[in-house]
């Protein structure tokens, strides 16, 4: 006999211009005890890993040829490259998780999220985290000092660009403040997580 499958689970999708603070977010959403519990998806790329970043948490770090790879055998939902590197995200990873009824958190661009939606419309929740101003973006890049000034300019210009792409998305954080943004993205995920609860129980 077989058994009736349970209710998938919901993609959260957050995208931000560099220097907007999503990593330190979402960081914060995987340790917290969020009624809505997450998964994180570890992204894919071809960019040497930064200070303190650890391969199989923040990325998953591979070469140019493995990546190549992987898009030709369609292993990745999405993929994009930015500023001379390629990012993607395992697929098998994400449906595993999404056919065991599991929320997962993606950090991705503008671009994979809009993939991502594409393929995922009806599961997908997309948050779009927003600098205070660019000029205060533009403090935080600098203060990273991990880019060079023009490669600064670079992220700016990318930046604006995003911003403009905001509204195709299902809700906007300002982070002016770290605090304050945090507990609006966590209201936000335990908001939709309990909506589609609701849902499924009509």
């Amino acid at each position: 006999m077989k058994t009736k499958a349970g209710p998938k689970g919901k993609i959260f999708i957050v995208s931000a211009p560099s220097g907007c603070g999503k990593t330190t977010l979402c960081r914060k959403l995987l340790k917290d005890k969020v009624k809505v519990k997450l998964h994180q998806s570890v992204s894919i790329t071809t960019r040497p890993p930064r200070r303190g970043e650890r391969n199989g948490s923040d990325y998953f770090f591979v070469s140019a040829e493995e990546f190549i790879r992987m898009i030709d055998a369609k292993e990745l939902l999405e993929y994009e490259e930015n500023f001379g590197f390629l990012y993607g995200t395992p697929k098998k990873a994400v449906e595993d998780l999404l056919n065991k009824g599991r929320n997962v958190l993606l950090s991705i661009d503008v671009k994979g999220a809009m993939n991502v939606r594409k393929s995922y419309p009806e599961d997908a929740i997309l948050i779009f985290v927003m600098p205070p101003s660019m000029e205060e973006l533009k403090k935080r890049l600098e203060s990273r000092e991990a880019d060079t000034a023009k490669a600064i300019l670079n992220r700016l210009k990318v930046a604006k660009q995003e911003v403009a792409c905001k509204d195709k998305y299902d809700h906007v954080v300002v982070n002016d403040r770290l605090d304050a943004a945090y507990k609006k993205l966590k209201e936000i995920i335990i908001s939709e997580g309990e909506s589609d609860a609701r849902a499924r129980d009509r």
